[in-house]
């Protein structure tokens, strides 16, 4: 291929959203599972709540590529050569399909599948696309980092949800130790009776020439909790984990204006030619070409093409009201998020109230459940320093409510985060501010925790160690480089005052540790434990579903089941005091994430040793 138009194939893959992966060794492309590729004839749409047929896990087949073109758009997954690649996702676009919609891998090389005649009608047809700026979308911190455990195997989990419902998720595996023959994914409501009916599971990849390192897709076909649960076959047997994962279409797509006004241009372009095209019919059709238009015909012409004009109109009228229907129709399904006011009484109570829209499940502010034994879980931290945060524990007091008397507090703004999860597994965090004076109160009890460090602003991106008030130390095993998007296990230790590994390590509410991700400008904020992203409450749920139906608890897997509060119950939680060689519990703890952009973070992390609960700032640069 000529290097201009290998040159417009680069530029089409990126606007098409073609990624080419490329491996860090053999820069081999990634190639998606031959159960993804299926979907251009079927799609396991299972929803979780609407579809009882779904519900038993029936295949549905798409009946054209008009009546669902988003689903086709998007899956068609990258294949090894580039140009095929290209020219696949055109072919989609333009309505032509397959001969006998075999997988893409089977067809004919590039150079076969459109004719060298037809690439300029290809590329007219994309013009629209190649005029178009790129698209930019904000992103706050939607990719899921778990950890855990199927069966004997360790597995290190990152998922990338859509931005859109219906919409591919994208899936990575790294795993532990070797010996995995397969590992196959399938998406599943998190609650409810869908929830006991899994759809045919696909089989993840190994693209690279690392046998621990696996890719997937998967469809999710509406909003609301899911999880997706790994089946794991290898040298020790069979194992299972479920992540949950909540899925939410985050906003619609705008068209670029440079579009709009060329689609514009088209359009009008059509209706002149149809509106000549009837005229000509009406006044020439029954002529012979030397003969000449009377003037009846000419005049049966002009009524003729005002009555196609006027049927014109009216088509692109009702076009644009149905256009106009369905974007609403998606707008309502587009997440909504809760709004808290914060304000102080005269009795320094901190009163929390609850607001929102109705969106889809969520329609009351009272089906909260305990998340590491507790409702709510509220981080203040002071701005813009980010020199003062509490991680603190608020009480309901009537439905969509919070309150907590607030111990002493240093003066300043603080921006609030506030965690919850509702009964459906959905976890959501609501964002508000409030300046406080200073205030002289109570003392930190229970599970409530403070600390204090330097200012973001004067504080060295590369400082690696905190030193705690009681003389503790804790240090972090920084990695070499922070890049967005790139999932890292980020690992802290806890360092008596003599600069040995604390003897006295204790659970802090259930786990060895919590963190919370935060970045300067308050765009990210991401609540972590050592499980990753997901909300423990969420976890519980699907590890139950996990479990043999022999020891199921009652009424596992059913939406109105709730987790159990005690803790200790929690997968990845059952630790006693001491671990089983008999010694003290480990001092250090990892959790597993990935920042979303580019910037500075403060990372807040909390441990406990004895009855004591620490807290360190550190920072950190991300390119």
């Amino acid at each position: 291929m000529p290097q201009a138009e290998s040159t417009v194939i680069r530029r089409l893959r990126t606007i098409l959203g073609i990624r080419e992966e490329v491996a860090a060794q053999d820069h081999t492309f990634l190639h998606p599972s031959t159960e993804s590729r299926r979907h251009l004839q079927k799609l396991h749409l299972h929803h979780p709540d609407r579809n009882p047929a779904q519900a038993r896990g029936q295949v549905h087949p798409i009946a054209s590529s008009e009546s669902f073109p988003s689903r086709i758009f998007n899956t068609i997954p990258p294949v090894p050569h580039p140009e095929s690649t290209v020219i696949d996702r055109l072919r989609t676009i333009l309505g032509i399909r397959a001969c006998n919609a075999r997988p893409l891998s089977h067809l004919a090389p590039a150079n076969h599948l459109l004719s060298p005649r037809s690439w300029p009608f290809a590329l007219l047809a994309c013009l629209p696309l190649l005029l178009a700026p790129p698209a930019h979308a904000h992103v706050g911190s939607p990719d899921v980092y778990a950890e855990g455990n199927a069966g004997p195997y360790k597995l290190s989990i990152v998922i990338r949800p859509p931005l859109v419902i219906p919409g591919v998720a994208e899936i990575e595996v790294r795993s532990q130790p070797p010996g995995i023959h397969a590992i196959a994914i399938t998406p599943l409501a998190l609650t409810g009776e869908a929830s006991k009916h899994p759809p045919t599971p696909d089989a993840m990849k190994t693209p690279t020439a690392d046998p621990n390192y696996f890719t997937g897709q998967l469809w999710i076909m509406a909003p609301g909790s899911w999880q997706i649960r790994f089946l794991v076959d290898g040298n020790q047997g069979h194992g299972v984990w479920s992540v949950p994962l909540p899925a939410a279409a985050q906003g619609t797509r705008k068209m670029q204006r440079s579009l709009g006004i060329f689609l514009s241009a088209l359009g009008l372009l059509l209706v002149i030619g149809m509106t000549g095209i009837v005229g000509a019919a009406a006044r020439e059709s029954q002529l012979d070409p030397s003969q000449s238009a009377p003037p009846q015909r000419r005049r049966s012409a002009t009524i003729a093409m005002t009555v196609a004009f006027a049927l014109l109109v009216t088509g692109v009228l009702l076009g644009n009201w149905w256009w106009k229907s369905e974007a609403a129709d998606y707008a309502s399904q587009v997440y909504k998020p809760l709004a808290m006011d914060a304000t102080l009484t005269r009795t320094n109570l901190l009163d929390l109230k609850l607001r929102g829209p109705a969106w889809l499940f969520r329609s009351r502010f009272d089906d909260f459940i305990p998340d590491h034994n507790h409702l709510m879980h509220l981080y203040m931290i002071r701005w813009p320093a980010m020199d003062v945060v509490y991680h603190l524990h608020p009480d309901p007091i009537a439905s969509g409510e919070f309150q907590l008397a607030l111990p002493s507090v240093p003066a300043g703004t603080y921006h609030l985060y506030a965690d919850v999860v509702h009964a459906s597994g959905f976890p959501e965090t609501m964002v508000s501010s409030v300046t406080l004076p200073a205030i002289t109160a109570r003392p930190l009890a229970g599970d409530d925790a403070e600390g204090q460090g330097s200012p973001v602003s004067s504080t060295a991106a590369t400082t690696t160690s905190f030193t705690l008030p009681d003389g503790y130390t804790m240090v972090w095993n920084k990695p070499a480089a922070l890049i967005a998007r790139q999932p890292n296990d980020f690992t802290f230790t806890l360092l008596d005052r003599n600069g040995n590994p604390a003897p006295d390590t204790a659970l802090y509410m259930g786990m060895l540790g919590h963190a919370a991700f935060v970045k300067d400008d308050g765009t990210v904020f991401a609540h972590i434990h050592p499980s990753g992203t997901v909300a423990m409450a969420a976890l519980m749920m699907a590890e139950q579903q996990n479990a043999p139906a022999s020891s199921q608890p009652s009424g596992a897997g059913n939406s109105s089941s709730s987790p159990s509060s005690d803790m200790k119950d929690m997968p990845g939680m059952n630790m006693s005091d001491t671990n089983p060689s008999g010694g003290h519990l480990p001092s250090s703890v990892s959790f597993p994430y990935g920042f979303p952009t580019p910037g500075r973070y403060r990372i807040v992390v909390q441990m406990k040793h004895g009855a004591i609960i620490e807290t360190a700032l550190f920072d950190a640069a991300v390119s």
